[in-house]
């Protein structure tokens, strides 16, 4: 212990691993004592094989036109089982709400006539298409994956901070990093008893199944995307592999009498589900983008008359939109007649007078979002802004106060991170992933843990320099050393709501003592044969490489930057949603 986490401090925030006592929180226990046992030189060797596998099999990304590996770090984060009960029951709710906000919105729009929304909010998106009124999918589900942002504030409790229901990316990291992991910590692992994330595609090629069109009982499933030049191609890849079904982009693909047919050797094939990771603009150019090359024309009539499925549904963007975001607990209240689980982190509405004009007088304290942003483009973060820059920002919330919301400056939780020959804390949020097949929503028992690396930072986006961390959840006790299982209570700072729901084995997917799944100990070599994204046609029209770098999806990793107010947002009914 006195050799790596000796001189480690956290700051302000909450750290995951050790309290404000600098006591190693109980769930980390067993990870402590094994970085006790290495010093920097076994970590540094552990760290470059994890960066070396993940080049050699493609699991990178794009900075500058350069392919560098995702940075995974060698500390996991570690979820206990009662802390998972809070957000799994959090995430299923939230993602029903959803659901049902999305169907309402696109037929009877019901909760604009009982004023728990306006309707303004819904017409006034630029996620929302017209066109696609009263197209219902058959099974009902319109979200088959969600990915739900959540961060932990310095009370320590989780908020959400964003939903994500286009297309949400990330779950390949999720996949892969468990099976680099898995080979270089695989006793530790067992011992702690950590559920299996390797089941992820079973479900999601089930959710896809289940939205065929009427009457198709045996569907062909394809994984749509926009091509090799997209920053989650690998993920494509890799999720159209371990279902077991075709990878196809737009040319592949012909639309016909309303039905949709797969180009193949042997001639046309009937194609009844696509999971599609384009964007709505460039789904189709019949009804959207004229320009787009990345698409399929005709697909959206072919939606409307049953002959094929999208998944995740066209139009479900509303439901990202910042702004509705805010809404969400009452759409909870309303909807499913429960009490959110999952807070909102506080936020202003900027088309409210009163919430503007508390916000312009505090710009330099808060973070400033544009509704429909992505990837941090447009945030300003008013303590670090330039005079000019919150100049700037007033005049456009003045002329567009709908596009805009704030909050505060929340300091992420932080996890000790392997840099420089030391640990040192830095920033993390959480994105579980959930998959809806129409009747049950089952959230996958870990998520992305996103890391911002450089020192300060806030922002975990890899496109300025974040990477990942395994995150293990506990099925139950850990296994000490002689084999008896250990307490699984929270830290005494993090103290958790509800009982601990940890299921019986078989049920819970828990590890068996001292054996981690054969899906996640396959080692990393086996991703190797997927088609790294380094190896790319050269003779790609400029056009359709640039509308393929354009589809990002959830790939986006937001920034996230918040801290608690002292002033209250006006922000839910009654303060719902307040500390």
């Amino acid at each position: 212990m006195a050799d790596m986490l000796a001189h480690y401090r956290p700051g302000v925030a909450f750290d995951e691993m050790v309290d404000p006592r600098g006591a190693v929180r109980e769930p980390y226990a067993l990870l402590a004592d094994m970085v006790a046992r290495m010093g920097p030189g076994d970590l540094r060797a552990i760290a470059e094989t994890l960066s070396n596998n993940y080049l050699a099999a493609g699991v990178t990304f794009d900075v500058g036109g350069v392919e560098r590996p995702f940075p995974l770090d060698v500390i996991p984060r570690i979820i206990t089982a009662r802390d998972w009960d809070i957000i799994e029951r959090g995430v299923r709710q939230r993602v029903r709400a959803l659901e049902a906000f999305l169907d309402d919105a696109y037929n009877d729009q019901q909760a604009v006539t009982d004023g728990v929304v306006p309707r303004s909010l819904i017409t006034t998106s630029k996620h929302f298409h017209r066109v696609l009124h009263g197209m219902n999918p058959a099974n009902g589900a319109r979200v088959q994956v969600a990915g739900i942002d959540l961060i932990r504030t310095p009370a320590g409790d989780m908020r959400v901070l964003e939903d994500n229901v286009r297309v949400p990316s990330g779950v390949s990291y999720v996949m892969t990093n468990r099976t680099a992991m898995a080979s270089v910590m695989p006793e530790t692992m067992a011992a702690q008893r950590v559920r299996p994330v390797s089941d992820y595609a079973q479900h999601l090629l089930h959710a896809l199944r289940a939205a065929a069109p009427d009457g198709i009982e045996d569907p062909t499933v394809v994984v749509l995307t926009p091509g090799v030049y997209n920053s989650a191609y690998f993920e494509h890849t890799l999720l159209a592999r371990t279902m077991g079904v075709e990878l196809v982009e737009g040319s592949d693909l012909e639309c016909r009498r309303g039905r949709v047919h797969m180009r193949t050797t042997r001639g046309l094939r009937p194609v009844h589900v696509i999971y599609r990771r384009i964007d709505d603009d460039f789904i189709d150019p019949v009804h959207f983008r004229r320009d787009s090359l990345l698409g399929v024309p005709g697909i959206v009539n072919a939606v409307r008359t049953g002959g094929v499925a999208l998944c995740n549904a066209l139009g479900n963007g509303v439901a990202d939109d910042k702004l509705v975001y805010t809404y969400v607990p009452d759409l909870i209240r309303y909807f499913l007649h429960e009490e959110p689980v999952l807070k909102n982190v506080d936020t202003w509405r900027l088309a409210e007078p009163a919430a503007r004009e508390e916000v312009m007088d505090r710009l330099e304290e808060l973070v400033v979002k544009p509704v429909d942003g992505s990837g941090g483009k447009g945030i300003v973060i008013g303590p670090s802004a330039t005079a000019e820059q919150i100049a700037t920002l007033r005049r456009r919330v003045a002329a567009d106060p709908r596009g805009w919301i704030a909050q505060p400056l929340v300091q992420l939780s932080t996890v000790p991170t392997f840099l420089d020959e030391a640990l040192r804390p830095r920033h993390v949020d959480l994105r579980p992933f959930a998959v809806h097949d129409g009747e049950d929503v089952w959230v996958l028992p870990g998520g992305l843990t996103r890391v911002a690396l450089p020192e300060g930072e806030l922002i975990v986006n890899s496109s300025r320099g974040g990477g990942s961390k395994d995150t293990w959840v506990i099925a139950g006790a850990p296994l000490l050393p002689g084999g008896s299982a250990g307490s699984d209570r929270p830290g005494a700072a993090a103290p958790s709501e509800g009982p601990d729901a940890a299921a019986p084995p078989d049920e819970a997917g828990e590890v068996e003592s001292g054996a981690v799944p054969r899906a996640e100990t396959t080692g990393i070599a086996d991703l190797a044969r997927l088609p790294a994204p380094t190896q790319r046609p050269p003779d790609q029209p400029t056009a359709r490489k640039t509308q393929q770098e354009q589809q990002q999806q959830g790939h986006r990793h937001q920034p996230h930057r918040q801290r608690l107010p002292q002033k209250r947002p006006h922000e839910q009914p009654a303060g719902a949603d307040r500390c």
